[in-house]
């Protein structure tokens, strides 16, 4: 019996199951550049995959990193208009028990600061950033993405960047190396 090109794939599809199961890690870190949640950000992967999964019979298999990667980002957006009560972010670490020597402590520290200056980016900017450097996509490839200019993508990718030197996280990093 031939399948219907419309229908959804079976529960059983290998196709989705292996790319679900090979992208998650690497879409969750996206995420959560988005985000600054990590639970949030599984949420929003697990909204976006099960959303492709509806249309995974469609999706030309040279495009699904694409479509999955501009799913991710419009499902980001769509939950940042739906949401109505304000998720708060602490403005400032809590102080530390001992002072790190480095290593793994300095590394968490440093993410902590990068997750907390990404936090006060318009969202336009802090997706273009992460696009750009975190999933390493071109300028034009961004633009298609977020149906935008090219313009429009490397004007919030300057002003982004201007933003995250200017942190104070960033100048306090950098003054103690």
């Amino acid at each position: 019996m031939p399948q219907d090109e419309t229908a959804a794939p079976s529960p059983l599809s290998p196709d989705f199951a292996a790319y679900a199961g090979a992208a998650w890690n690497r879409l969750v870190r996206t995420a959560l550049l988005l985000t600054g949640d990590f639970h949030e950000a599984e949420d929003l992967v697990q909204t976006t995959l099960a959303k492709v999964y509806a249309r995974w019979g469609r999706i030309p298999p040279d495009e699904v990193d694409f479509y999955v990667r501009r799913s991710l980002v419009n499902n980001n957006l769509s939950r940042l208009r739906r949401r109505r009560v304000t998720h708060l972010l602490m403005p400032f670490l809590p102080e530390r028990v001992h002072q790190p020597t480095g290593g793994h402590a300095e590394s968490v520290e440093h993410r902590a600061a990068i997750m907390d200056a990404l936090a006060t980016l318009s969202t336009r900017q802090r997706t273009v950033l992460v696009l750009r450097y975190w999933d390493d996509l071109t300028e034009p490839d961004i633009a298609e993405l977020l149906h935008c200019s090219l313009g429009t993508v490397k004007t919030h990718a300057r002003r982004g960047l201007a933003a995250l030197r200017a942190h104070p996280a960033f100048a306090a990093s950098g003054a103690r190396r």
